[in-house]
């Protein structure tokens, strides 16, 4: 449908990039309520470090941090770049997205699984933890590959997950440690259902590639703990845009 015309295609790219922005903003504002404590439903935004509330225009994504040069238009406290980034990062995604899948329900999968694994990486990021609804959200967004790819989704869901129990279970015993949280288990699963048990395979192994950049990145010791569903969900990103073509060219050589 991209194809139509030239003017079609910058339409639903310009919307996309809007939607993009404005999801992204949404997912800055779940994440933090969510680390600390507070409800998605109930209550204004606020500032972080004064608790005023927020208005209209001091929500527009992107615009209002670059008018307001970074700070709070109350207390003057900076505001994280993190806020901006993450708000163009989903609106480069979101445009991803329809480029490769157009405007089917592959798309509308991909982009609500992007904006719920997006949430949960930045809940991972402050907290070390995956939150079990996002990760149950992020399993529901499965049925939109039914009927046709349930066969698919239920043996992608164990066929890498189940191995990758048993071998952490073993590594935590030999090692007397935790090697691996069982929230970034349960999202592989949940991640399975969406790929299928070959691309989910090369999710995970792109995804160990990611995390070590990761770790180097955040300057974690060799065997501190970080946050590793970041690192899942960009790998869950390049998989949903290139892994079908990238699975069956390896698979070509054999």
């Amino acid at each position: 449908m991209l194809n139509i015309s030239p003017f079609l295609t910058a339409y639903v790219l310009s919307v996309t990039t809007l939607l993009g922005l404005v999801f992204g903003s949404f997912c800055n504002a779940w994440a933090w309520r969510l680390a600390h404590g507070e409800s998605i439903v109930h209550g204004r935004s606020h500032c972080a470090v004064c608790g005023h509330p927020l208005s209209a225009r001091d929500l527009v994504p992107l615009l209002s941090w670059l008018f307001l040069r970074g700070k709070c238009r109350y207390c003057g406290a900076p505001i994280s770049p993190r806020y901006p980034a993450v708000e163009l990062v989903s609106a480069l995604y979101y445009v991803s997205v329809v480029l490769r899948f157009g405007l089917t329900v592959d798309a509308l999968r991909f982009l609500i699984l992007g904006s719920l694994l997006l949430t949960a990486s930045l809940v991972d990021l402050d907290t070390m933890e995956l939150p079990n609804g996002l990760l149950l959200a992020a399993a529901l967004s499965a049925l939109l590959r039914l009927p046709d790819g349930w066969k698919s989704a239920l043996l992608g869901a164990v066929a890498v997950s189940v191995p990758l129990l048993l071998l952490v279970l073993l590594a935590d015993k030999l090692l007397g440690r935790e090697t691996m949280g069982g929230g970034d288990i349960k999202l592989v699963a949940v991640l399975g259902l969406h790929f299928g048990p070959l691309q989910t395979l090369f999710l995970l192994i792109l995804a160990c590639v990611l995390g070590l950049a990761l770790g180097a990145a955040m300057k974690k010791a060799k065997d501190a703990p970080f946050p590793f569903g970041p690192a899942l969900a960009l790998a869950g990103w390049l998989t949903a845009l290139c892994g079908g073509p990238a699975v069956s060219w390896y698979l070509s050589l054999f």
